[in-house]
């Protein structure tokens, strides 16, 4: 089977509102919350289980 040629992309600019950004950085802060604490508890887990 023949595999596609691949093509390289160069992006030079975003054009992007600044208040869209603020808006898309907070909600990204945001997310960041959970995902840490979940990666926290899953440390514990890991580390309550080795420290017995």
């Amino acid at each position: 089977m023949n595999s596609p040629e691949e093509t390289q992309v160069v992006v030079t600019d975003i054009q992007m509102p600044f208040i869209s950004m603020v808006v898309f950085m907070v909600k990204w802060a945001l997310a960041a919350i959970p995902a840490f604490l979940i990666l926290a508890g899953l440390f514990l887990l890991v580390l309550s289980l080795f420290s017995q």
